[in-house]
């Protein structure tokens, strides 16, 4: 992968690729995949990205199909085409890596256990923030209506607490889209039970768009053994860019190193 250097100007919400550096990681080259969730960029996941680049990392974060441009456009694409581009970029990294990591945000974080439980011998560890494989909402059971009478509702991007930040995502939900999010969560639930790998669960105290009924579902329905729970006290739901984004950054580092031996 060729280098970024992020430039005054950078688009925040481009894909990011950094490369690996194996003389700070103990002469191994490890990867790390970073998702962003529905309707944001990778804008929410750069600087994290960034702070694992800087130790060595070689780093990946795709922009999902249908994102940074409009959520009009989004709307015409499904979890299949999001799971390609992810599954696309992971393979990439595997070529060019000796281990690779995956992390994800919301619906990336739903996006990456399922490739640890279509991939359990090549993913090295899983780090998710505030996951979504579930919901207790009840006006989801509407969308196979709604989506075909209303094309979007209000928008779900920039619940951060800390003030002035900007997430850079949609400010409209497309709901073809999210009911396609919404129909791939059942059979990753099934398969929960096929991670193997070391996994860490990162959990704001106040998630305003992801509610408490994932949590459960994940840490109960894996199949890993080594589980670290990390809550989030000064976040809502973008914590990657929230109060306790210095937690994530530091204690995923430290997880990364560990599962990999770097």
């Amino acid at each position: 992968m060729p280098p970024s250097t992020p430039e005054r100007g950078t688009d925040q919400t481009a894909a990011l690729t950094i490369a690996a550096r194996p003389e700070l990681t103990g002469g191994r080259r490890i990867g790390v995949l970073l998702s962003h969730g529905f309707t944001g960029s990778p804008a929410s996941m750069r600087p994290w990205g960034e702070h694992l680049g800087a130790l060595g990392y070689g780093v990946a974060v795709p922009l999902l199909p249908g994102h940074g441009t409009t959520w009009q456009e989004l709307n015409t694409l499904r979890w299949t085409d999001w799971y390609a581009e992810l599954t696309r970029t992971f393979d990439a990294l595997r070529a060019e890596h000796d281990a690779v990591v995956v992390g994800g945000l919301s619906m990336g974080g739903a996006l990456v256990l399922r490739l640890a439980a279509d991939r359990p011998d090549e993913v090295a560890g899983v780090m998710v923030v505030n996951p979504a494989v579930a919901t207790r909402r009840l006006d989801v059971k509407l969308l196979p209506v709604l989506k075909h009478l209303v094309p979007s509702f209000p928008a779900i991007a920039n619940d951060i607490k800390k003030p002035g930040v900007d997430e850079r995502g949609y400010d409209r939900t497309p709901l073809k889209a999210i009911h396609s999010l919404i129909q791939a969560w059942p059979s990753l639930r099934t398969d929960l039970p096929r991670i193997t790998a070391p996994l860490v669960y990162f959990r704001s105290a106040d998630d305003h768009v992801v509610d408490d009924a994932s949590e459960p579902l994940v840490l109960d329905g894996i199949s890993s053994t080594d589980v670290t729970r990390i809550a989030l006290p000064e976040s809502f739901h973008v914590a990657t860019l929230d109060n306790d984004a210095p937690t994530i950054f530091e204690e995923s580092a430290a997880f990364v190193a560990r599962v990999t031996g770097a």
